[in-house]
């Protein structure tokens, strides 16, 4: 079975086409920076060369024509037809208190992606988008969607109840949800297979970093806490979004700057930030481009996050009292020697600590801790899209027969 993946985020689509025999793939690419200047197609045939593409995107729509394109192109394609393309999985941030699994996609379960949509406002839309993209460029061609929040259900209530009235929990579902759920759970994985044990037995702090970034606490192999909640724009400070803040200060915004909901609502996810502290972008590239001439104000932003991150990984040592391994994975996590070194600066006293050499990694899996450290640490690139992949065969196998 041949499966699409795609994993649509705020400005980005990531997606593979995976041959489930084996779980080969095909072919692999990334969209970046969607609606900004320089956006463009990295596309990568198995064992080719990768194929850069400039393009215009201006929304998501474009994007998964553009992927559908590269995998069909008569140089750099693998498939010739899209119908050999058995199924598509797609990435689905939330699926509030409706979904706790990944599910066959129909007319009943979009109406519940779309009414999820008020909550995670950045990205259920874009996955919505690529849906509707596949299902008209792949009309009949099964899709399943695989939810971000399911890997979190196993959560207390202690972790995920806010301190609101408890009917409000009953009537609206407002809890803590949590998300990329699909990439914890598989660089916790793959890291207790780093270290030649089993999940069930360890403990790990997973810090998935990128414009969008969470951290969760997994404690024998099962999600107890994590920072994002009822939406992803709780916890970290992140590209856009305020993280968590004072409730106060929204009602407070609201008459001082004269705003009403939709307005703070774009505010705190689209204006805030790293990109609303530093006034110059939410790529922390260009922060650190910046910040190595001497802008203070994008040190600040570095700053910031670090510091944030760092305290959530104290607090969720306490939550599991104790930890095996930090795991940093996603854009950020993976990509920056810098931003790694800064956050694990001053966590030496729970007996870990990063060589500086094997930090240097990029996008690569590694254990970057000195030899014998008692906490071990990781970079693992993400791979939702198999995770995904295979959720999705599953569900086909067993519902479709196919």
């Amino acid at each position: 079975m041949i499966i699409f993946v795609a994993n649509c985020g705020s400005s980005s689509i990531k997606y593979q086409l995976i041959n489930m025999e084996g779980e080969a793939v095909m072919a692999k690419g990334l969209i970046e920076r969607i609606g900004m200047d320089g956006a463009k197609l990295s596309h990568t045939p198995a064992d080719k060369f990768t194929v850069d593409i400039e393009a215009v995107i201006p929304d998501h729509n474009v994007g998964i024509k553009m992927a559908l394109d590269a995998l069909t192109h008569e140089e750099y394609g693998v498939i010739k037809k899209l119908d050999e393309i058995d199924a598509v999985g797609h990435r689905v941030v939330h699926g509030g208190e409706r979904f706790s699994d990944s599910v066959l996609i129909t007319e009943v379960v979009l109406n519940g992606i779309k009414a999820c949509c008020e909550i995670a406002p950045l990205h259920n839309p874009p996955n919505l988008y690529g849906i509707e993209a596949c299902m008209k460029l792949m009309p009949g061609v099964p899709q399943v969607a695989v939810f971000d929040t399911a890997f979190h259900q196993t959560m207390p209530k202690v972790a995920y109840l806010y301190g609101l009235p408890y009917e409000m929990y009953v009537k609206y579902g407002l809890r803590r949800y949590g998300f990329h759920g699909t990439s914890h759970k598989y660089v916790a994985q793959t890291a207790a297979e780093m270290m030649d044990e089993h999940m069930t037995d360890l403990r790990f702090i997973s810090c998935h970093l990128g414009n969008g970034a969470s951290i969760a606490a997994i404690k024998y192999g099962k999600s107890i806490d994590t920072s994002m909640g009822y939406t992803p724009l709780e916890g970290l400070i992140m590209g856009t979004r305020s993280g968590e803040i004072d409730p106060a200060i929204i009602p407070f915004l609201m008459e001082k700057e004269n705003m009403n909901a939709q307005q703070i609502d774009d505010y705190l996810n689209r204006r805030s930030g790293i990109l609303g502290i530093s006034g110059l972008s939410s790529d922390f590239r260009d922060l650190e481009a910046a910040a190595n001439r001497g802008d203070e104000r994008s040190q600040l932003a570095i700053d910031v996050f670090a510091y944030k991150v760092k305290k959530y990984i104290g607090g969720y040592v306490a939550a599991m009292g104790g930890v095996d391994g930090i795991i940093f994975t996603a854009g950020l996590g993976e990509n920056s020697p810098f931003m790694r070194d800064k956050i694990c600066n001053g966590l030496e006293y729970l007996g870990t600590r990063i060589d500086p050499e094997l930090n240097k990694t990029r996008g690569e899996r590694k254990e970057i801790s000195v030899p014998r450290a008692r906490v071990k640490i990781f970079v693992i690139p993400t791979n939702e899209e198999l995770v995904i992949a295979r959720d999705t065969f599953n569900i086909c196998r067993r519902i479709i027969k196919l």
